[in-house]
């Protein structure tokens, strides 16, 4: 990539899993990246080397999305160490994997999923976009889960799917308002993909079963990064406002509707 054309991206959550893999992804597309963990220091740290030897600067940040200070902090420390985000892969987000019912969740389990999944996204966005607008480039990536868009009824998973529900809706509006500044949002909805998976390569699972999995082989990281390298590059900008399933035809709402006790 030549120099005028490097951007920085930013990618929350990005020690482990699927914001690992993003983090690589973007590095060897010859970007710079911004790391962001909440308590996984260590495996952070050896992964902005590992990104280092690639030849991309990359800053570590420490901060926790759900709490607004920690934004706030994450932008001005990253502002000052390396220059605001061109790119952005909203990659952090608490899941509680427990099925539980709405009426058992305590309001600070509440508030930490709402703040998590939607309220800290809309905030760091809304710190990026004056400097993303002035550039009249910028790349915004949303999570979400497989059928979002749908808005349907998620037994057990009640504040979770509110606040991811609620992220489709903000990512199809601002898409529409940054469309004449250049600057793309869309949202991933990534299959199950659990455990070592998530920072596996496709080759690494071939002929790996899963029966849960329309597709028949479990999913990976890099069936996600790929969907992400590519909305980033410079002649993606027509894709904008999309909601993406990357799932192998997994349904999550219908496989689990069944058992409401």
């Amino acid at each position: 990539m030549l120099e005028q054309e490097r951007r920085i991206a930013l990618i929350t959550g990005s020690a482990k899993g699927l914001g690992k893999m993003a983090a690589l992804a973007l590095a060897e597309a010859g970007h710079d990246i911004v790391l962001n963990y909440m308590h996984s220091e260590r495996e952070a740290t050896e992964l902005q080397r590992r990104i280092a030897s690639m030849g991309v600067r990359c800053l570590l940040v420490q901060a926790d999305i759900s709490k607004t200070e920690d934004v706030k902090r994450l932008v001005h420390t990253m502002n000052e160490r390396i220059g605001m985000a061109d790119i952005v892969v909203n990659n952090a987000g608490p899941f509680v994997r427990e099925r539980r019912l709405f009426a058992d969740y305590t309001e600070e389990e509440i508030l930490f999923l709402l703040n998590g999944n939607l309220t800290g996204v809309m905030l760091l966005d809304h710190m990026l976009l004056p400097s993303m607008r002035r550039r009249g480039w910028g790349r915004i990536i949303h999570y979400g889960f497989g059928h979002a868009g749908e808005a349907r009824s998620w037994p057990h998973r009640a504040v979770y799917a509110a606040a991811k529900v609620g992220l489709v809706s903000f990512t199809k509006t601002l898409a529409v308002e940054e469309a004449p500044y250049g600057i793309t949002v869309n949202m991933i909805c990534p299959g199950d993909i659990r455990g070592d998976n998530k920072e596996r390569r496709i080759d690494e699972v071939q002929g790996v079963k899963d029966e849960e999995t329309p597709r028949g082989r479990p999913g990976t990281g890099e069936d996600v990064t790929r969907v992400i390298r590519f909305l980033c590059e410079e002649q993606s900008d027509f894709f904008t406002g999309n909601i993406m399933n990357v799932s192998g035809g997994l349904d999550p709402i219908r496989a689990n509707i069944g058992n409401l006790t």
